[in-house]
């Protein structure tokens, strides 16, 4: 019987942005807004936009490759591969399969797509630490890549001056040493009217709205709850403060939310990776595109406590708590 193993660490990170940067004032060029009304309701001052011959599955494959060379493995080592996106490929095959495929990895590991819309990283992470704790992976690849702009109205201001394209990975491996120590996550379908993109396929034609809506003012205020409470929760149980919290990693959607959220739980905005202003939102892909910022500029350092925090469409939400 295989050996389960206590825990699954963090042993690389990578990080993809497509060339093009697209700032809000080429923004104001497009749509009535401006730089200073983007700015001070979001905090982004540019975000980064896929070519048109760009897949999601391009763009987790220069993320992952990036995250593998980071942990000093071989491709074919990986056993396992999740990737968080709303924006795939195609219909079917998933990503992660088109991914495998693109990876060259030829051991036939398990590969599936994750779809929780902002939260999907986080629940990608906590499905691959529950995969390696139970002894059915090893080596997990977890990928968060988006091409939203292509999902956006670019009439509607309220939206398409929000969201970017990226992508991150991180290496998870089985381990005795602590790395994931807690994950909670939640849904709440009720709310699904706040953020959607409510577009299908039928006979060969979109039927409904494919662009993203949203009700910001409702969103903002759900997310500040429930951003606190879950973190609040993944703290009460193992007995830590705010104060222990090293670095917050939070779903980089808007600054007016990470700022709340800290606040709520009582931490510096310097002990927050902030990375918004530059990315947008890009969805499942901003939790690891910031965490592979702050690991590879010396922030995120060996013994920290560091929590990743989400909030998506759905609702889904939740919060990973790691030692570095």
């Amino acid at each position: 019987m295989m050996h389960s193993p206590k825990y699954s660490r963090v042993i690389g990170t990578g990080s993809y942005l497509p060339a093009k940067v697209l700032t809000n004032f080429d923004l104001e060029k497009i749509v009535e807004t401006s730089h200073d009304w983007i700015v001070s309701r979001s905090g982004i001052h540019e975000r980064h936009i896929a070519a048109d011959d760009e897949l999601t599955s391009d763009l987790a494959l220069q993320a992952s490759l990036r995250a593998i060379e980071a942990a000093g493995i071989g491709a074919s080592d990986i056993d396992l591969i999740i990737v968080a996106t709303t924006s795939p490929d195609q219909i079917f095959p998933s990503t992660a399969c088109i991914l495998q495929d693109k990876l060259g990895i030829k051991n036939r590991c398990a590969a599936f797509d994750m779809q929780a819309v902002c939260g999907g990283f986080v629940y990608a992470m906590n499905t691959a630490d529950l995969y390696i704790r139970g002894g059915q992976a090893k080596t997990a690849l977890v990928v968060g890549a988006e091409v939203l702009s292509r999902i956006l109205d670019w009439n509607d201001r309220t939206t398409c001056v929000l969201f970017g394209d990226g992508a991150g990975a991180v290496v998870l491996q089985a381990s005795e040493t602590p790395g994931i120590v807690a994950s909670k996550l939640h849904a709440d379908g009720r709310h699904r009217g706040m953020l959607k993109a409510e577009g299908s396929i039928r006979n060969g034609e979109v039927q409904g709205d494919p662009f993203v809506k949203m009700d910001g003012q409702a969103v903002f205020k759900f997310a500040v709850k429930v951003l606190s409470e879950v973190v609040e929760e993944v703290l009460e149980e193992n007995h830590l403060q705010g104060s222990d919290i090293n670095w917050l990693v939070p779903h980089q959607a808007n600054i007016r939310i990470m700022e709340a959220t800290a606040k709520k739980l009582g931490l510096s905005m310097d002990n927050v990776i902030v990375t918004v202003a530059h990315h947008g939102n890009t969805s499942a892909a901003s939790i690891p595109l910031a965490l592979d910022v702050a690991v590879r500029d010396g922030r995120i350092k060996a013994g920290q406590n560091i929590l990743l925090e989400a909030v998506g469409g759905g609702f889904t939400w939740g919060a990973v708590l790691i030692k570095w």
